[in-house]
């Protein structure tokens, strides 16, 4: 088979013998892609430097049995110099690598608008254009709509009855009705599903006049939504700066949804 070439996003490394490194990538045509970097852990490695988390990159790749190998290396965007600097940058781009590559789904699916997220995403915690936390409740919420795991903001996730709607159900999907709601809905602040609402769309405006309060609800039902879909927790979010204020909307709203879905299990069983 002949060499390769993409655009990539490091999501991670680790060390493979004496020398080596494997890579994960997120490629734009070929989705995720684990790769050997072959003597990059040497000191007159030629692209060690340009294959750590958090680089954008041009890369050459050669297809392997198992894995490919890493054969030319060019960066487009050094995004780490920014970024590793800051306990609060370098925390909220971990937790964006972490959820494209949990997203990416399988090895060598086509991921595009995944990709273009996640460099987007990247570029504005480096440049610090807006608040990291921002940044990181719209990258979640437009990569679960790339995923199809939206939560529901604007009608109720389960009759589709026109919002705005006060109650927000993990499990149930989203916004619900006083009708649809199951015991144990969330009751988030006034202005909280339309923060999440503004931050799908890319209303930065709106964005900028909501509260400290309301930020760390949205924070707090964002995370509990994506946690739920993916059935696991990203290490990387309790690590943020912010991660104490989730937890109250965090754990309530997780628990009652596991409560829930062992109830259905019960039932059927």
């Amino acid at each position: 088979m002949r060499v390769y070439r993409d655009n990539a996003v490091v999501l991670r490394q680790h060390k493979l013998g004496e020398a080596d490194r494997i890579v994960t990538l997120l490629t734009r045509q070929h989705g995720l892609v684990r790769a050997v970097a072959k003597g990059v852990r040497r000191t007159r490695s030629k692209f060690g430097a340009r294959l750590e988390p958090f680089a954008h990159i041009d890369v050459m790749l050669y297809p392997g049995r198992n894995l490919d190998i890493v054969t030319q290396v060019h960066t487009v965007d050094a995004f780490a110099g920014d970024i590793v600097n800051d306990y609060g940058r370098y925390t909220t781009a971990c937790a964006i690598l972490e959820t494209a590559e949990r997203l990416a789904g399988e090895e060598r699916a086509p991921a595009l608008q995944l990709h273009r997220l996640t460099v987007g995403a990247l570029r504005a915690v480096g440049e610090q254009s807006r608040p990291s936390e921002l940044v990181l409740d719209a990258f979640l919420l437009r990569a679960m709509g790339f995923a199809g795991w939206a939560p529901s903001l604007e009608e109720c996730a389960r009759c589709a009855n026109p919002g705005p709607h006060r109650a927000f159900h993990v499990a149930a999907g989203g916004a619900v009705c006083v009708h649809c709601r199951p015991p144990g809905a969330a009751t988030p602040a006034p202005g909280v599903l339309d923060l999440m609402d503004a931050l799908y769309r890319g209303d930065w405006e709106y964005t900028e006049t909501t509260t400290a309060n309301v930020r760390r609800q949205a924070s707090g039902l964002v995370a509990a939504h994506l946690q739920w879909h993916l059935e696991r927790q990203l290490r990387t979010l309790p690590l943020i700066e912010r991660a104490k204020p989730h937890a109250t909307p965090l754990v309530d709203v997780v628990q009652d949804g596991h409560r829930d879905s062992t109830q259905r299990t019960a039932s059927s069983a």
